[in-house]
């Protein structure tokens, strides 16, 4: 981690001790990264300040960004199917929603909407990969 943060600076055109002097650090910090436990704090301030990821000072690695995370489009669907959901349940359009009979009380309809949120998030990204018509292509 040491030797990537010394190619960062070298790069940016700056100092170790100008980097630590900037960033807060004690003298020598960066220069004792390879024989202590890094601050996970003092990490991060490094890595933004480079404009690069943890993972990068850490592995030399960007890690790759997963394909199958919920996007701002997904949250955008989800939104809609929960909004389209809780209209049917609420106005009654096909029957009031009931157990054993009973009606539930508007309460309890926005706490099954809820849960009913947490499936839609949990197994939005299980279908993309389930589904993605471009897994087996190389």
């Amino acid at each position: 981690m040491k030797e990537r943060i010394k190619s960062l600076c070298k790069s940016h055109g700056i100092s170790m001790n100008k980097l630590e002097e900037t960033l807060g650090f004690g003298k020598g910090y960066i220069s004792k990264l390879g024989s202590s436990t890094p601050n996970a704090a003092k990490i991060k301030q490094i890595a933004d300040y480079f404009n690069v990821t943890v993972d990068y000072l850490m592995t030399g690695e960007e890690k790759k960004e997963d394909p199958y995370a919920i996007t701002s489009k997904d949250e955008r669907d989800i939104a809609k199917d929960l909004e389209n959901l809780r209209g049917k349940l609420m106005n009654g359009a096909d029957g009031p929603l009931s157990y054993e009979g009973e009606p539930i009380p508007e309460e309890d309809t926005e706490l099954l909407l809820g849960q009913i949120e947490l499936m839609m998030r949990r197994l939005k990204p299980i279908n993309k990969e389930k589904y993605n018509p471009n897994k087996n292509k190389k």
